[in-house]
Formats: structure tokens, C-alpha cells, sequence
């Protein structure tokens, strides 16, 4: 904890934390609540506030209750809104700008590795021809690995290129995907080489199939 704020004599005890710190070991005993996630045996807050820990009986009830607004960050397996910035021939770095369809208010920094970028043929992926700096992609956070970045994954149907748009035209303008590895501007009918997500439509039927 970084700061002891007040320990209450019923068994209620506060303190203050930060996005990302680590606030105890998981075991039979303790529950996280609001404002927590696990990894790696332990809780995580995932919001920057005040750490409640109610102890009734053999147990620890832990939540977080924000200050304000609240300071959200991605957890492992969270599928997240990212915009690219920087591609190269091993990752693609980006922004994250938004966790399921809460906008942040800021952005945390995020990179895509070759290998994680399809479920199949990891060898054979190029990195240019799937993803283009300005892309909107969706994909899923993976197990932390280094501090201040996360690392993404693309590898499932549902998650890859969202929104790109075509410099062929006089304006940028919106691509459609043609296909599971193709883009379309739908002006100039020019095509680019992109790993294009499958949208399923919220008011898809649910045998929906999910062709293009």
C-alpha cells in the first residue's frame, strides 16, 4: 500500500492506490470487488482511489472507491480500441484510446508482436501488410510483460483492423473490408493488404455467421 489513511476499529480498514499496484495475495479467503482484477496471484486496483478491506469472519472483502472520475487500465484479457503509430517488420506500436466501450481519458501505449498477430502461419505474417499507421484496430491485452506497455494480440477472427482510411482519393476516406485480408476504398475501388476484424453487428441474429 502506498499510504495508510485509517484503520477503523470494526474490522474496516482504508488506504490509498494507484492504477496497476499490487494490493495482496489471492487466496481462499480474499474477494475482489469493484475496482480490482488478479494476476499472477495477487489483486491489482485497476482505478486510482481508496482501498476498502472489510474483514468479517475468515475473510477479506477488498474493493477500490474512486476519488472521482475514475482511472481505469487494461487487464489481461480485456478487449481494447487502439490506434497505431508506428509500424516495422517484428511489432506495430499504438495508442489505446478506449477498454470494451469506455473512452479513456488518457491513453496508455500498447505494441502488437509478428507472433501474435494470427492464430495460424505466425511465420509467414508481414507486419505492412496488416496493419498501417492511423489503423483502428480491436484486440486483446495479454499478461503484462514490461512496465508502462501492453502487449496486444490480434490472433481471433473478431479482433484486427476496425477503421482504415484510403489516401488513394482526394480525402481520406473510409475502407470497406472485401474480404479477411483485404481493404476497398470505396471511390477509387483500390485495395490494401490489412488483418480485417469481423464486426458483429449488435443486432446481428444469432446465427449470425459473420461473412463479408
Amino acid at each position: 500500500m502506498v499510504k495508510t489513511v485509517s484503520e477503523e476499529d470494526d474490522g474496516e480498514a482504508t488506504h490509498i492506490c494507484v492504477p496497476g499496484q499490487r494490493l495482496c495475495a489471492v487466496s481462499e479467503y480474499t474477494v475482489g470487488g469493484e475496482g480490482t482484477y488478479e494476476k499472477l496471484g495477487y489483486l491489482h486496483a485497476s482505478l486510482s482511489g481508496v482501498v476498502k478491506i472489510r474483514k468479517r469472519h475468515k475473510n477479506n472483502y477488498i474493493s477500490v472507491a474512486s476519488f472521482g472520475s475514475k482511472t481505469v487500465v487494461p487487464v489481461v484479457g480485456d478487449v481494447v480500441t487502439a490506434k497505431i503509430t508506428v509500424i516495422n517488420q517484428r511489432f506495430a506500436k499504438c495508442v489505446i484510446i478506449c477498454i470494451g466501450k469506455t473512452c479513456l481519458n488518457r491513453p496508455y501505449r500498447g505494441i502488437l508482436r509478428k507472433e501474435d498477430v494470427r492464430a495460424t502461419e505466425k511465420d509467414r505474417v508481414e507486419m505492412y501488410k496488416c496493419f498501417r499507421p492511423g489503423d483502428i484496430i480491436l484486440a486483446r491485452v495479454l499478461p503484462l510483460v514490461e512496465l508502462n506497455t501492453y502487449h496486444l494480440t490480434t490472433a481471433e477472427n473478431e479482433l484486427g483492423v476496425a477503421v482504415a482510411m484510403s489516401n488513394k482519393s482526394s480525402e481520406p476516406t473510409p475502407m470497406v473490408p472485401v474480404g479477411w485480408t483485404e481493404m476497398q476504398c470505396p471511390v477509387t475501388l483500390a485495395k490494401e493488404p490489412r488483418k480485417v476484424a469481423k464486426i458483429v453487428p449488435e443486432t446481428a441474429p444469432p446465427n449470425y455467421d459473420g461473412k463479408l
